[in-house]
């Protein structure tokens, strides 16, 4: 895969999903169905899907790709393939919290290693450069010209005083108790892939995911964290979070600034 030509690719669909979301969004109502698993999908899951899905297939056509809102692309196997989340955060999308985002990432030998997370509403966008590092763009967010943009870098944890970010959705009692291991200076609440680039800015230190996600959800969040020097790692044994699985299911785990002193689950 070049790099120089798959950055602004996925940096230029992720600004189209995030601008037909956001139609859909300012909108005075929109259909809300459920799937199979019980998650809800709205047109602008589909819309998003459907503009990215092909952007990708006319630039990578010989690239597997993996998409949440297409089942079919879920039985493809391979450890190098594009992944995409169109809309993370259907919830916060349908009770209007803005905590959503476009996710497009590249796998490469089970490592997520280039990918853009944008959040339309909030008006955030974190991508890696084509060397790998990771950069936050701010300003017109113009699909085509990139505007001004900032190194990003994880934090210098004092494990005295930690930030933590946890989910808004997905709060349980299994995850306090494990926050609780810690010396947390203050929480912080977020949803979809968002909390990936907390950390990933310094704005946090931690980020423990103990329930369910998918290989979607995560990827283009583990690439800008990456990026920033951060690293995410299996909740049980504390090895590599891989992609490529059966299924593209996740196992429990933590997202963190390597100056974290990691606990036991």
């Amino acid at each position: 895969m070049n790099y120089e030509e798959l950055v602004p690719v996925i940096r230029r669909l992720a600004i189209e999903a995030g601008n037909k979301i956001m139609e859909i969004y300012n909108s005075d109502d929109f259909d809300v169905k459920v799937k199979s698993d019980d998650s809800p999908v709205t047109a602008a899951d589909e819309a998003a899907d459907a503009l990215i899905s092909a952007g990708l297939r006319a630039a990578f056509p010989d690239m597997m790709l993996v998409t949440e809102e297409q089942s079919a692309s879920h039985k493809e196997r391979g450890d190098t393939f594009l992944i995409v989340d169109p809309l993370d955060g259907t919830k916060e999308f349908i009770h209007r919290r803005g905590d959503f985002t476009v996710n497009i990432a590249l796998v490469e030998k089970g490592v997520p290693t280039r990918g853009v997370v944008y959040a339309p509403a909030k008006e955030r966008m974190f991508f890696t450069l084509a060397d790998g590092s990771s950069v936050e763009e701010t300003g017109a967010f113009d699909p085509e010209t990139v505007g001004a943009t900032s190194p990003i870098r994880v934090a210098s944890s004092d494990n005295a005083a930690l930030m933590v970010v946890a989910s808004k959705s997905h709060r349980d009692q299994a995850t306090d108790d494990y926050i609780n291991k810690y010396s947390v200076k203050d929480m912080k609440s977020a949803g979809s892939s968002l909390k990936f680039c907390l950390v990933a800015t310094g704005e946090a230190d931690l980020y423990p995911r103990v329930g369910r996600t998918m290989e979607w959800d995560t990827a283009a969040g583990h690439a800008v964290l990456s990026g920033a020097g951060g690293k995410v790692v299996r909740f049980d044994d504390h090895s590599p979070l891989v992609y490529g699985k059966e299924g593209y299911a996740n196992p429990f785990f933590i997202a963190y600034a390597p100056g974290v002193e990691l606990k036991e689950a």
